[in-house]
């Protein structure tokens, strides 16, 4: 393939393959038949080719967004989330995405979707905690009594702990 870099993958290969194929004069129907594509593949690789040489043939990584939280500013999250959620004023003291993008948004003015908040989350190690709802007239000790008393004679099989 010349005196360039090794592609990176067999796709890249394909698309150098089709350009070093090209400046040595083959029609680009004969290229993507050499090659096992579609015409119009090749016409787009030659048509890349063209604006930007052999370089615009070769894999790129999408740069994607651009961070808009610091690593001081994420590594300083759990501290902020820390303090609780009713000392931010939220009523109760649980967290949830949209309270922790409201947090952000108060604290570095950065407003952040409360689904990549549950990234940004897990990125620090947080995980996904539940409250258990329980009712307030919630009796331990009757509910102690029956789990004893009444279940083993409602229960259909024995429990294992039974059987010995």
């Amino acid at each position: 393939m010349g005196t360039q870099q090794q592609p990176t993958d067999w796709r890249e290969g394909r698309r150098l393959r089709a350009w070093e194929l090209h400046q040595q004069g083959w029609k680009q129907k004969d290229i993507a038949s050499a090659l096992g594509v579609t015409p119009g593949a090749v016409s787009q690789w030659m048509a890349r080719g063209r604006t930007g040489g052999q370089a615009a043939l070769r894999n790129r990584t999408s740069p994607g967004a651009p961070v808009r939280l610091t690593a001081a500013q994420r590594s300083g999250l759990p501290a902020l989330l820390a303090k609780g959620a009713d000392a931010w004023g939220f009523r109760g003291d649980i967290w949830t995405r949209a309270r922790v993008a409201a947090v952000i948004k108060r604290t570095f003015g950065v407003a952040y979707h409360p689904d990549h908040v549950g990234r940004l989350l897990g990125e620090i190690g947080w995980s996904v905690q539940k409250p258990v709802e329980r009712a307030t007239q919630r009796n331990e000790q009757a509910i102690a009594a029956w789990r004893e008393e009444k279940w083993p004679a409602i229960k259909k099989k024995p429990s294992r702990k039974d059987e010995r």
